[in-house]
């Protein structure tokens, strides 16, 4: 039987990862229970403190034991915590603390969509692939430079260390741990019973491209910003870095050192969220979305809409034009 400890962190916590997770591993339980006599799980709430309020007083949660009170676990569930990053680092200086000794003993560690930065603060990341939150991405590898930030991936794992994607995407990492430990089988039916997409391992379908503006190179601020307004244009890099008095060489340098982009990659993704926008909206069509950000070949388009995005454009459509839609 594998024990669990889901932490209950300080600060404001994700009641919704919290109780998500004990429902769903409870439910395998008692299914595994009924099919193999035995518990698969012994599930406990471990805090840093006892009772483990909100930092906003919403809500409270009592804990079985305390981080100092665990003996022996297996896997240690980390969930999101709602806070400014550094304070919420700050906050849970002795979790994070516990966390890098349990896996030095052997523990396995999983941590849901933005809880990966008080994973990525152990250390244990480093040289390692990990998710989070799309929207969360670039902070997470800006503030951890060693970690190997994959942002368009529901789930990671590697070494003992698993990570999940933004927001709900813990209900897949969920399922994944059910069938590391009891099976396939039992890793489907609880899927169904909670109606979890299995075949869901990419988020890049969800994620919004909002700029990549978490630096203070002024040049590279204000090319940037010339790409968002003149995006639909025939834009040249060599006329940007000649109207920013620069060379090629350098812009690029300085651009990538900023954002973690090429200035055509970025030029790309803020052509692809444009053009999101557009396919989103119900009597649009995909030619119009290729020639309104600045392509005029169907087949480039395509291939740089998927490359971003994971499907091609006319997926990306009939998936959310009509996502309101119950005819």
């Amino acid at each position: 039987m594998k024990h669990i400890s889901i932490l209950i962190p300080r600060g404001q916590y994700s009641i919704v990862n919290i109780a998500g997770t004990f429902q769903i591993l409870n439910w395998a339980n008692a299914t595994y229970l009924q099919q193999a006599r035995k518990q698969l799980f012994e599930i406990e709430f471990v805090g840093v403190q006892s009772p483990s309020n909100d930092s906003n007083g919403l809500y409270s949660v009592m804990p079985m034991k305390t981080i100092t009170q665990i003996e022996k676990t297996d896997l240690i569930i980390v969930p999101a915590v709602h806070e400014e990053h550094t304070k919420a680092l700050e906050m849970n200086r002795e979790a994070i603390e516990w966390l890098k000794v349990q896996h030095q003993l052997g523990v396995e560690i999983a941590a849901y969509c933005i809880g990966v930065f008080l994973l990525a603060q152990t250390g244990l990341l480093n040289g390692k692939t990990c998710s989070t939150h799309w929207g969360q991405a670039q902070e997470l590898q800006t503030m951890f430079p060693e970690v190997l930030v994959q942002s368009e991936k529901i789930i990671t794992a590697c070494d003992g260390l698993y990570t999940s994607g933004g927001a709900y995407a813990f209900t897949n990492l969920a399922i994944y741990l059910i069938e590391k430990y009891g099976g396939r089988e039992l890793a489907i039916m609880t899927a169904k019973a909670f109606m979890v997409d299995v075949d869901k391992n990419d988020q890049s379908l969800f994620m919004m491209f909002t700029g990549q503006k978490h630096h203070k190179d002024t040049l590279v601020l204000e090319i940037q910003n010339l790409i968002e307004q003149s995006y639909a244009s025939n834009l040249s890099i060599d006329q940007l870095a000649t109207e920013k008095a620069t060379n090629r060489r350098t812009l690029e340098r300085r651009f990538r050192a900023a954002t973690g982009n090429s200035v055509i990659q970025y030029l790309q993704r803020v052509r692809v969220e444009s053009a999101k926008k557009i396919l989103e909206k119900e009597n649009s069509n995909v030619t119009d979305a290729m020639y309104a950000v600045g392509y005029s070949d169907a087949k480039a388009f395509r291939t740089v809409f998927k490359k971003y995005v994971g499907v091609s454009p006319m997926a990306y459509k009939k998936k959310f034009s009509n996502a309101i839609s119950l005819s």
